[in-house]
């Protein structure tokens, strides 16, 4: 038990100097970068700081299977110099048994990065968006959002704003059903209400079908109200894409929050099979852990006299990058629909543990 304790211990300040060190230089690469891109803006170095404090733990928090495994052959590597390893050994505790710890500690870790840590990303995402939003484009930009009482979008230009609900769309969101519009000018004063069976998004606007138009500046909107049965466009700079890239990332949405973000989507009639591949990775994650601690000790736990430890030390960085590198080429193909979502979020981290457990298994047995 003390053992173990101190292996965790070991483990635990090792992947926090680690990341540290990762921490530290990405938001210094960040800030510089920041300075560089919004230039033009006149942001202080303040700001630019600023902006990389949000960033940031959006950045490292992608790649903490490889802080991970890298954090961990710094660990095996250091106790095998310190021939801690070969006193264990010598103890009578096999390697398997001395892995149980950090394996432990690693799993325990990625389950409360994920319930923690993630929502933390999720909300330093959101303001680094609309900070860079605020900044770029003085808050004229489309903003999405699917609940339970439909779709939301806002599309913003020189001339002002317009908000659009409707109660269901297709998969990209290009032809909206049972659509209303509310134009506003550039001071936020509201000019005009439609209300559409459909809408159509095609090149330079929405194409309204059986509309019905209210002047909100009248004394009395409904005794001027129209009707149109085909024709009428309201003017749009929105394409497909603008619309899809509004969804976000499925990272600027908190872990606990996904579920019911992915049960509006179903009912706004969009796909969320992104959503739910990212869902289910998040949840693969502290698997994922532990397959990168027993990768790494695959390659490491050897004592330093026997020769090539260097290679090893290379072979087990290698292997940590091709795993992380299918990880993400898996999440391309569920996210695809190439594969199932099941398959492409837990494929990964299960390989990569049954592939550690053999190699360990052959170290320790032959």
């Amino acid at each position: 038990m003390t053992l173990g304790r101190y292996i965790a211990r070991r483990f635990l300040w090792m992947l926090l100097r680690v990341t540290a060190l990762f921490f530290s230089m990405m938001m210094l690469i960040d800030a510089v970068e920041n300075i560089r891109s919004f230039g033009d803006a006149g942001i202080s170095a303040t700001t630019a700081l600023h902006l990389a404090a949000l960033s940031t733990p959006e950045a490292v928090y992608n790649i903490l299977p490889l802080v991970l495994i890298l954090a961990s052959i710094a660990l095996f590597f250091g106790l095998a110099r310190s021939s801690e390893l070969v006193i264990v050994r010598a103890s009578g505790r096999s390697g398997l048994r001395f892995l149980l710890a950090p394996v432990l500690a690693a799993f325990v870790t990625g389950a409360l990065t994920v319930a923690v840590v993630n929502p933390l990303v999720a909300a330093t995402s959101k303001q680094y968006d609309a900070l860079t939003a605020k900044i770029s484009e003085g808050g004229n930009r489309s903003v999405l959002s699917v609940g339970r009482d439909g779709f939301w979008l806002r599309q913003g230009s020189a001339d002002g704003q317009a908000v659009i609900r409707a109660a269901r769309t297709n998969q990209d969101a290009t032809e909206l059903f049972d659509a209303t519009f509310l134009i506003y000018d550039r001071d936020g004063v509201p000019l005009r209400r439609v209300d559409a069976a459909s809408a159509r998004l095609d090149m330079g606007g929405w194409q309204l079908t059986d509309a019905k138009s209210w002047a909100l500046t009248d004394l009395n909107p409904e005794l001027t109200a129209t009707r149109q049965a085909t024709g009428l466009t309201i003017p749009s700079d929105l394409t497909p894409d603008a619309i899809r890239d509004s969804f976000g990332s499925p990272a600027a949405i908190p872990i606990w929050g996904l579920p019911a973000y992915i049960r509006g989507l179903d009912e706004a009639g969009f796909s969320a099979r992104r959503h739910r591949v990212w869902l289910q990775m998040e949840l693969a994650q502290p698997l994922m852990w532990a397959a990168m601690v027993l990768l790494a000790a695959g390659f490491t736990m050897r004592h330093t006299r026997s020769g090539k430890t260097e290679r090893f030390v290379l072979a087990g960085v290698m292997c940590g990058f091709v795993v992380f590198f299918l990880r993400n080429f898996s999440q391309v193909l569920g996210e695809s629909g190439q594969i199932p979502v099941y398959l492409a979020a837990w494929a990964p981290p299960v390989i990569a543990m049954l592939l550690a457990l053999g190699l360990l298994l052959h170290l320790e047995d032959g």
